[in-house]
């Protein structure tokens, strides 16, 4: 392909480029529509519905399109994390209940979050910036005896053994999901940009998988995820020379740049910062949860979600369970999204609100 196109760039060059065209794209549709999956589960309660519609409209065209990819031989999971024939139950279960937590606490999941820094919310960046910090302390620093030790447990459970067809379990997961998005959802414009948001996660599947494929040059096959890009864009800018770039630098470069773009052009771009040391407190430890949560869990609400569930993975469909109930439960346990701080409340009024 890079000889008939007359291009001098290696795949890894590629695939930057391609997370930034794919980033930009989700951070422009993420940014209009408030793309986001703690609204659904803990945002505010006459809010639920039509988030989880937006969201669960994505999720149906994720599913459909990554295994009709799958189906026509373009890419394949065999071989991919979420397909371990032991899963680590455990550490999956913890992480994501800590995560669903933390994304609580921030008022956003990682994804939200990061469109939220393109559209000038200070508190949003310093969330990132722990969260990153904490996520690789986590993955190879001084909380690694954490992962290791939670990662031990795990249970003989493989997705391979799932009964039947991929297809048919693919048409029975995105059409329950095609249905309760099309009930819940009270903006079709924003369901439409729910489904095309959706289309990113198999055109990030392929790219990397099968476009940017080359035996003598090989990358890695990549979903949009958060959780490891996010540590990779730390440590990539205050040593560059030392780690190199690769899709998920380019991935959340490109979500900023786009969520920054269309804040611009609608008039919804505002810088924000937080009210009071008790808020400042409650981001941090929200960040720092999540920091450990994402890793345990083997990703976010997007990269064990969004990108998880579709490759039909276990690991993936344990992970988000886990992650909405620990969000449900601190919601509940803190009474955020009915009777939040007034500072809060304040901040989810504002057109940008995670």
């Amino acid at each position: 392909m890079y000889e008939q196109l007359g291009l001098d760039i290696s795949p890894r060059e590629a695939s930057i480029l391609l997370g930034l065209l794919i980033g930009l794209a989700f951070g422009a549709m993420a940014e209009v529509s408030r793309f986001c999956f703690r609204r659904a589960i803990a945002g505010p309660v006459h809010e639920r519905k039509s988030a989880a519609g937006v969201w669960l409209a994505g999720l149906a065209t994720a599913v459909i399109g990554t295994q009709l990819a799958v189906a026509q031989g373009l890419i394949s999971f065999d071989e991919h994390r979420f397909m371990v024939a032991d899963i680590p139950v455990v550490a999956i279960a913890v992480g994501g209940l800590i995560f669903g937590a933390g994304m609580v606490l921030t008022r956003g999941c990682v994804a939200r979050l990061t469109v939220l820094a393109g559209t000038g919310n200070l508190r949003a960046v310093l969330v990132l910036l722990t969260f990153a910090v904490i996520a690789h302390a986590t993955l190879k620093g001084v909380l690694t005896p954490i992962r290791t030790a939670l990662s031990g447990v795990t249970l003989p459970l493989s997705s391979a053994a799932l009964p039947g067809s991929p297809l048919i379990w693919a048409a029975l997961i995105a059409g329950v999901a095609a249905i309760a998005a099309w009930r819940f959802a009270d903006n079709r414009r924003n369901l439409l940009l729910g489904a095309l948001i959706g289309l990113l996660v198999p055109a990030a599947w392929i790219g990397t998988g099968y476009v940017l494929f080359d035996e003598f040059d090989p990358i890695a096959l990549e979903g949009i995820s958060f959780t490891s890009p996010a540590t990779e864009a730390l440590f990539w800018t205050v040593a560059s020379s030392a780690i190199p770039a690769g899709f998920g630098v380019g991935l959340l470069g490109g979500v900023i740049a786009g969520a920054m773009v269309l804040s611009l052009i609608s008039g919804r771009f505002e810088w924000q910062s937080f009210s009071s040391p008790h808020q400042t407190g409650r981001y941090l430890g929200g960040a720092a949860l999540m920091g450990v949560g994402g890793v345990l869990a083997g990703g976010c609400t997007i990269g064990a979600g969004l990108s998880g569930v579709p490759t039909l993975s276990i690991t993936a469909v344990l992970a988000l369970l886990s992650i909405g109930i620990g969000g449900a439960l601190t919601a509940r346990l803190i009474g955020d999204g009915v009777s939040s701080t007034a500072a809060d409340q304040a901040t989810s009024s504002t057109p940008q609100a995670a």
